[in-house]
């Protein structure tokens, strides 16, 4: 699943003749471009969708939909490891993770549910 994030802004900086931002989602810090939005400066928040900010976004707004996101798990499925969740074992259980290691992404189905009960 794709989702559009809300992130902040921490700097932005022209490459190869693209302006481009270190954005803050939550904790997860990625590179974004900002050709859709050019006039973004840091400090602001903006709807993030596969690399590219689309919408600037009002930081309580923003914070609130990061926590929702959190809570549903669906920061970890976004931003989570691929690698990680590709490799573990069918019917692995996050209790059965070492401590300190990365939860497994939550079934497509159960985040489904938790996004339906979250919007009532």
């Amino acid at each position: 699943m794709c989702l559009a994030v809300p992130g902040k802004v921490l700097d932005i900086e022209e490459r190869d003749g693209t302006r481009m931002a270190t954005v803050d989602f939550g904790g997860v810090v990625k590179e974004v471009c900002l050709e859709y939005v050019p006039d973004l400066q840091v400090g602001e928040y903006a709807i993030v969708h596969v690399g590219f900010a689309l919408q600037r976004l009002d930081e309580e707004s923003a914070r609130q939909t990061l926590a929702l996101f959190e809570e549903l798990g669906l920061l970890q499925e976004e931003f989570g490891d691929p690698w990680e969740a590709a490799g573990a074992p069918p019917g692995w259980d996050e209790a059965d993770a070492a401590p300190g290691s990365a939860p497994a992404p939550a079934p497509a189905a159960a985040v489904g549910d938790a996004a339906r009960e979250a919007n009532r």
